[in-house]
């Protein structure tokens, strides 16, 4: 193999210098330059994101009226099954307050709901995440978890001021505390190695060895709410096949998640509320 010349090998010899400069800046210079990065390149992620939906609104106006008012009907439907499932939600919500008054237990997390427009996905083998149209300004924070109709999508991982970068429930790096629907003892999840546009799947571990799933028979996989990040009783996905670990005490197998996370257009930040301390019980009378 004949050797580079001078003139081939000069690239490399720039990288190199690069590199070696870089690994010799100070770690508050580099998080600078990364934020302002990140910060100048997010109006470039946004503004495709607001040319389709500009795009959607003026297809939207060329409908005929007969499909607004079969759409308009269908809506007014959704509406009333949704003011029911608002008026039961508001009972229960007070039940669950007058026994944490009664009880004097601690109140569970208060989450407010921040609903943010999807910008830009990236989908690959190794990398999975999407970056929203909302940022530190409206209060997101890292780590908040993220979901949709479907259930979670994910949690923030990275956050600018008008736009942040969620990690999605199928990323390979993420896990979290589940649990199967119906059943209390916690079991761990992570995201898999998917492909491209193929359904997105993760795996469990730690599942114990009489619960038994199957393609014909899957099992709902929800949050356990253990480790204060996900509400508990959030769908993940669908356990569709389980197998003993190496181990022989415990079984692992695979979860499909759901579909509508490859085109997902809308998801819904929990920012945590702040939770005032409840005072301590006034002594008993002697």
């Amino acid at each position: 193999m004949r050797p580079l010349r001078l003139d081939q090998a000069r690239p490399f010899f720039v990288l190199a210098i690069a590199v070696a400069a870089w690994a010799l800046v100070p770690a508050g210079a580099k998080r600078i330059a990364r934020v302002s990065f990140f910060e100048f390149q997010a109006p470039l992620e946004v503004a495709p994101s607001a040319v389709r939906d500009l795009q959607e609104y003026w297809s939207l106006r060329t409908r005929s009226k007969d499909e607004l008012i079969v759409a308009g009907q269908q809506l007014s439907r959704l509406n009333s099954a949704y003011e029911v499932s608002i008026q039961e939600n508001a009972a229960l919500r007070g039940e669950i307050s007058r026994l944490e008054e009664l009880l004097r237990l601690p109140p569970q997390p208060n989450y407010r709901a921040e609903t943010a427009r999807v910008a830009r996905r990236d989908f690959t083998a190794w990398w999975q995440r999407l970056v929203i149209r909302k940022g530190s300004v409206h209060g997101i924070k890292v780590g908040a978890p993220v979901i949709f109709v479907g259930g979670v999508v994910g949690r923030v991982s990275e956050t600018g001021l008008y736009t942040s970068v969620v990690e999605l429930i199928s990323n390979p790096s993420l896990r979290l505390a589940a649990a199967i629907e119906g059943d209390t003892r916690p079991i761990n999840f992570q995201g898999g190695i998917n492909a491209g546009m193929a359904r997105p799947r993760g795996r469990v571990e730690f599942v114990p060895l009489d619960v038994f799933a199957s393609p014909t028979a899957p099992l709902r996989l929800v949050t356990s709410g253990l480790g204060g990040v996900f509400p508990p009783g959030i769908v993940i996905g669908e356990i569709t096949r389980l197998e003993p670990g190496p181990d022989g005490l415990f079984k692992s197998g695979e979860v499909l998640l759901d579909p509508r996370l490859l085109s997902v257009t809308e998801v819904t930040v929990l920012v945590p509320r702040e939770v005032a301390p409840i005072a301590p019980l006034a002594p008993a009378a002697p």
